[in-house]
């Protein structure tokens, strides 16, 4: 079904087709907007459902899926919504046919996301001035609705950290009414927020609002702790282990898209968050504090599995790797990257952003990979069995290893 003809279908039906939120907001950006969301008004569910054969996708609300230009796209009707109880499922929808837009736009989260464009005509919808805002650059709540999904002010901090805007003061103050309710929230509805933000332009800013409006140490514990973990100012003069986490995670994502390398480059110092206030400024053994301290973020807020794995790849060696001298060392670490979910570039990047500085293993570790992954098992002399093939591939990636490495200097 075209949109033109899913469009024909709901006006001759008495039905009002609107898109909504990111799309909108997107095209008024001036970005290439992407998944499109449909609002209907003048519809009952009734009648929806005795025209389409659909899928709804929540039990409560009148969201339904539908293939509309060869694409599943959301589909909804209009609704109002009331206050029930706590978090994202204490609401009482309303969706009569009489609701308006406006009305379904007002209960919305920001001012960006509450704008929507009519069909066919094109005409924008923009009651609360979200235009404005967007060309202003600044993340606003819509109406004191915010305030009834606590995770709303995680989604206004990510917000800010995709596209690099500001949160006004009114908008910050709700979020900081937010913190006793938000504590009670599923964990996956951070997760899921900050893995958005770890992709947005400027992802430190999720963080530092959420530390702004107290939330972080009820959110993400472990990054809240590393605020006020002093470190030598010799090395590091942007300040404590906090300000240093988030100079390298946004070194990191001006360099790459990659959401293993962001990330890893958010928890590569975890463990000063838990160095022992004698042992301040310096953090020995922060990789194995660190480690742990991720395994305890897993422990509330599940990672994906890859994420987790690469991360702690970082955490351990981060250290390590710009210190390295020792060929069975250096061939270990290089052999060890693909096994635990990063690629070589995901590494260097966050090692670099870090250390200021790569080691020629890493510099041209690609060449080096290539030639070790050359040595296998199958090559190893006949009357080698078990451990002893083990300690045969080792000592000849350890040959090959010097070899190359002589090629680059001399």
């Amino acid at each position: 079904m075209t949109e033109a003809e899913f469009l024909r279908i709901i006006e001759e039906n008495g039905g009002k087709l609107y898109i909504a939120g990111g799309f909108v907001r997107d095209e008024l950006m001036g970005k290439n907007p992407h998944d499109k969301d449909y609002v209907i008004t003048g519809f009952s569910e009734e009648k929806f459902s005795s025209l389409f054969s659909n899928k709804k996708t929540g039990a409560k609300f009148p969201v339904y899926r539908l293939s509309i230009d060869h694409v599943l796209s959301e589909v909804a009707l209009a609704r109002r919504e009331k206050k029930s109880g706590e978090g994202y499922k204490g609401f009482i929808p309303k969706f009569t046919p009489d609701i308006t837009i406006e009305e379904d736009l007002f209960r919305r989260d920001t001012t960006m996301n509450s704008i929507a464009k009519e069909l066919p005509s094109g005409r924008i919808i923009d009651p609360f001035n979200g235009a404005d805002d967007i060309k202003n650059k600044i993340i606003r709540a819509t109406s004191e609705h915010f305030l009834e999904d606590p995770v709303r002010a995680l989604r206004a901090a990510r917000q800010a950290a995709e596209h690099d805007f500001t949160i006004e003061e009114h908008t910050l103050n709700m979020m900081r009414k937010c913190r006793e309710e938000l504590q009670n929230e599923p964990t996956e509805r951070f997760l899921a927020e900050m893995m958005k933000a770890l992709m947005g332009k400027k992802p430190s800013l999720f963080f530092r609002i959420l530390d702004l409006t107290g939330l972080l140490e009820v959110t993400f514990k472990e990054i809240a702790d590393l605020k006020g973990k002093t470190q030598p100012e010799k090395y590091h003069p942007e300040g404590d282990a906090f300000e240093h986490s988030m100079l390298i995670l946004d070194k990191v994502a001006a360099k790459t898209e990659s959401k293993k390398a962001r990330f890893a480059a958010l928890v590569h110092d975890l463990g000063k968050g838990r160095t022992p206030k004698e042992m301040l400024p310096h953090h020995y053994g922060h990789e194995k504090r660190g480690v742990a301290a991720l395994n305890e973020m897993n422990g509330r807020i599940t990672l994906p599995h890859d994420l987790k794995k690469s991360a702690c790849f970082v955490i351990a060696e981060h250290m390590r790797a710009t210190r390295m001298t020792k060929p069975g060392k250096i061939v270990s670490l290089l052999t060890g990257i693909k096994k635990c979910c990063l690629t070589l570039n995901d590494f260097k990047v966050v090692i670099e952003a870090d250390s200021g500085e790569l080691p020629i293993f890493l510099k041209y570790g690609e060449k080096i990979i290539e030639e070790l992954e050359r040595v296998k098992g199958t090559n190893a002399p006949e009357n080698l069995k078990g451990e002893q093939i083990g300690k045969w591939i080792l000592s000849e990636q350890i040959r090959v290893y010097k070899r190359t490495m002589r090629l680059f200097t001399g």
